[in-house]
C-alpha cells in the first residue's frame, strides 16, 4: 500500500515507513473488513475519525469529508463481502460426488473478482483518506507509524 510513485526514487520513502504508515492509518481508521467481523465492537466512522483527529489534529471540513469517505467505502466493502460470502456458500454446496466443475470454476472466478474488488476498494479508500490529509498530518502519521513499529520490534525481541 505505497502512497509514493513506484519509480520516483529521489522522493520515495523507505518501504517500511510507508507500510507502517498504512498500518497506523488502518489501525486509526479500523479496517472495514475487520469491523464487519465484529459488528458490536466495530467503531463507527465518526469514532474512527475522532481517533484520527486526536492523532493528527484534523482541520475544518476534514472530519466531515473523512466520515463520508469511510461510510461510503465501508458500505461498498460490506456489499462486496456479503456477495463474496454468498459465492463461497455456493461453492461449498457444490462439493460432492456429483460436482459440476465448470460451475465451481465459474463461482471461484467470481469470488476472485470480488476479492480483487475488495482489495481495490480498500486501497482506494486509504488513498482518498491520504489525499484529504495535509502533508503535515501525513508526516505525523508516518512518525507515529515509525514509533509504533519500533515498539512492536522491541516487544518481539527476546528478553536476555
Amino acid at each position: 500500500m505505497s502512497f509514493a510513485k513506484p519509480f520516483a526514487k529521489p522522493f520515495a520513502k523507505p518501504l517500511a515507513v510507508i507500510t507502517s504508515s498504512a498500518l497506523v492509518l488502518t489501525f486509526a481508521l479500523a479496517a472495514p473488513a475487520v469491523a464487519q467481523q465484529m459488528p458490536q465492537g466495530a467503531p463507527s466512522a465518526e469514532q474512527q475519525v475522532a481517533q484520527l483527529d486526536e492523532m493528527v489534529n484534523l482541520q475544518g471540513g476534514q472530519e466531515q469529508e473523512l466520515v463520508s469517505l469511510l461510510t461510503q467505502g465501508q458500505e461498498r466493502l460490506q456489499s462486496l463481502q456479503a456477495e463474496a460470502q454468498g459465492v463461497q456458500m455456493q461453492i461449498h454446496e457444490q462439493i460432492g460426488p456429483d460436482f459440476d466443475e465448470a460451475s465451481i470454476r465459474r463461482d471461484a472466478e467470481r469470488l476472485g473478482q470480488l476479492t480483487g474488488d475488495m482489495t481495490a476498494e480498500s486501497a482506494l479508500m486509504q488513498a482518498r483518506i491520504q489525499s484529504t490529509l495535509t502533508a503535515e498530518q501525513r508526516d505525523e502519521l508516518e512518525r507515529l507509524a515509525r514509533q509504533q513499529q519500533e515498539q512492536m520490534q522491541q516487544q518481539q525481541m527476546p528478553l536476555q
